[in-house]
This record gives C-alpha cells, sequence and structure tokens, in this order.
C-alpha cells in the first residue's frame, strides 16, 4: 500500500500526526503535512487508515500499489 499526500489541499490541522506520528509530521513554519512513509509497514496502515478518515481536506489517500 502506498500513501499519497496532496500538499495543496492540506489545511495544516495536525490530525494526521496525532493518528499516524511514524507516517506524517508538520513543517515547522506553516504545520503543513509531511509525508515521512510512502509505503509503510503493514502495521502501520490502521493508522494511517485513520489518518485517511479524520483529515478535514481530504488530503491524503491510501492507494493499492
Amino acid at each position: 500500500m502506498r500513501v499519497e499526500l496532496d500538499v495543496p489541499k492540506c489545511v495544516a490541522s495536525g490530525q494526521c500526526v496525532m493518528a499516524a506520528p511514524d507516517v506524517f509530521d508538520q513543517r515547522d513554519d506553516d504545520g503543513v503535512a509531511i509525508l515521512l512513509e510512502e509505503r509503510p509497514a503493514e502495521e502501520l496502515l490502521d493508522d494511517v487508515r485513520e489518518a485517511v478518515a479524520v483529515c478535514p481536506a481530504a488530503a491524503i489517500r491510501l492507494v493499492e500499489g
């Protein structure tokens, strides 16, 4: 599975970082999300699914491949 982050859509809420801190971080200057792991380990996928669900801007997708 691969994570896609649409950076221009990000509203810097930090919900993804709280849900999946091993996969996401935030830029210091504006709080916009940073993708740390494009292909996270299997044990992190539930956290990523939670991040997708709670993102207020719908800026995160989890895709096959």
